[in-house]
């Protein structure tokens, strides 16, 4: 199947992208796709909409203050958003400047750190920060709140509790896996009493999940790299619930690449960790989840494609038109979507 960029495009007035969450974290709206049939619903309907004994899988990661404002030596601004820690002071970051910089160059941020450009891969930049203290804990003090950057407004006092899950654990993502931002305390107890299983994993997101996929040729798209673990606990889990005839439930994207990167041949789980480059376009063949609980996604992105690939393409489309005839609201503050997969080409829906 020959797939272009222009397949996974689509219309969204302005107004439905959300520029703030709901007042409640589970008073978001929830659409149900199951094959042609759709429900509007609310987010807090979910615990009717899984049986007991099906496994809710998590993404347990921790959004970092990965937004930077620092200067060069000649006085020129420079903005910045860590991509990846890759070392205890040395990471990627996408970099915004009148002149990019050169290897070897420097940069001066706040609390008198210089970092130094140490390589350079396409549009990112590799520093290396001259500080006493690990990257993770300085940014901690000195960087900001990564909103992205369709939300227009300026970032306030709230987003640094609701730009983060109830159950973040991990720190090292720079965005956050938003499917999971609908969830309370409450809500994960009620899924408990009602029988449903719950097990993470830890994808770190970054800040590729933002960059515009370029090429029309799908084929020649370079997906960014994300570190991910997927626990042996986890994949016990699953094998369990397999087991008994229950579902997988993903929450997010990040979570069905992390479980679908470590999907043995035969559809089970094994437990691993690394970096994933999974790129699921129409066409994948998905081993290990049933069920995906996801946001409304940018046109032309890889999420998009993703879900594309789950649902199939020609139902996607239609339950977007969907969902902007109805005003939800798009993105990462937005309303949430359960999609049960079907079985079949996952091309035509």
């Amino acid at each position: 199947m020959k797939l272009t960029l222009s397949d996974f495009d689509y219309a969204l007035p302005p107004d439905l992208i959300a520029q703030a969450p709901a007042d409640e974290r589970t008073s978001s709206r929830l659409l149900h796709v199951a094959g042609d049939a759709f429900a509007d619903l609310h987010f807090r309907d979910l615990p009717e909409l899984i049986a007991p004994g099906d496994l809710l899988v998590l993404n347990d990661t921790r959004v970092i203050r990965a937004r930077l404002i620092g200067r060069k030596p000649t006085g020129g601004r420079v903005e910045a958003l860590i991509e990846r820690i890759v070392d205890r002071n040395e990471a990627w970051l996408q970099i915004k400047a009148s002149h990019m910089p050169k290897i070897g160059s420097s940069i001066d941020f706040a609390g008198r750190a210089t970092a130094t450009v140490v390589a350079r891969d396409e549009r990112l930049f590799r520093l290396r920060f001259d500080i006493d203290e690990p990257l993770l804990e300085w940014l901690e003090r000195h960087g900001e709140v990564p909103l992205p950057p369709y939300i227009t407004r300026q970032i306030g006092d709230d987003d640094a509790r609701r730009y983060q899950t109830v159950y973040a654990r991990y720190a090292g993502a720079v965005a956050a896996p938003t499917a999971g931002l609908h969830f309370d305390t409450s809500m994960l107890a009620a899924l408990a009493r009602r029988g449903v299983g719950t097990a993470f994993v830890t994808l770190h997101v970054g800040a590729g999940t933002f960059s515009p996929v370029e090429s029309k040729n799908l084929s020649q798209h370079r997906m960014h790299a994300e570190r991910f673990d997927v626990p042996a606990t986890t994949a016990q889990a699953i094998a369990i619930t397999r087991a008994r005839g229950g579902r997988i439930l993903a929450v997010g994207t990040t979570t069905l690449r992390a479980l679908e990167s470590a999907a043995d041949a035969g559809g089970g789980v094994q437990p691993l960790t690394g970096e994933t480059r999974l790129f699921i376009i129409p066409g994948f063949r998905f081993r290990v989840v049933d069920r995906l609980l996801t946001n409304f996604h940018l046109p032309k992105s890889t999420l998009l494609m993703l879900v594309s690939a789950f649902a199939g393409m020609e139902t996607v489309r239609r339950a977007y038109r969907h969902a902007v005839a109805k005003r939800y609201r798009f993105f990462s503050y937005g309303d949430a979507m359960l999609i049960d997969r079907t079985d079949g080409d996952s091309a035509n829906g």
